[in-house]
């Protein structure tokens, strides 16, 4: 169940995930909080799983992945990591795969509490992987972009 509200002139996204007694796990703005009420909260009735099959396809075609999903599909193994600083969501990501960027150059811009961070190059190189894109939700500490 999504909710808006505004206290105090600030706009809060709330998203109830899931209620346990008097635990209510939320999502505050793109961040993860547990709520605990004094009294337990009668949860609404969970919709249970369908499984439809998926039509088949009148011809098979290896599919071609697009140069700039092939790298985000997997994890570099070495290199210098960009992480978030802190939890928010991607607006912009400035870099593509096999772009140079100098050190304390933006390569990601994250929204965190109403305000833009820009996320800067910590070395010099070559971004050999891009794992976000605009819109994500990020917590902090997750990889954001790799240099190699």
């Amino acid at each position: 169940m999504k909710y808006q509200y505004t206290v105090q002139g600030v706009d809060y996204d709330v998203e109830i995930q899931d209620v346990e007694g008097n635990v209510a796990k939320v999502t505050v703005n793109g961040i993860p909080f547990e709520v605990e009420t004094k009294q337990p909260i009668k949860a609404a009735p969970k919709a249970t799983k369908v499984k439809v099959a998926a039509p088949k396809p009148a011809v098979v075609a290896a599919p071609q992945p697009t140069p700039a999903a092939q790298p985000a599909a997997q994890a570099p193994t070495s290199g210098t990591k960009v992480t978030a600083p802190l939890p928010g969501t991607i607006t912009e990501v400035k870099v593509a795969v096999g772009q140079q960027v100098k050190e304390g150059e933006t390569v990601i811009v994250l929204e965190a509490m109403k305000m833009q961070n820009n996320i800067e190059a910590e070395t010099t190189g070559t971004i050999t992987a891009v794992l976000v894109k605009q819109g994500d939700t990020v917590m902090e500490g997750s990889v954001l972009v790799t240099i190699g």
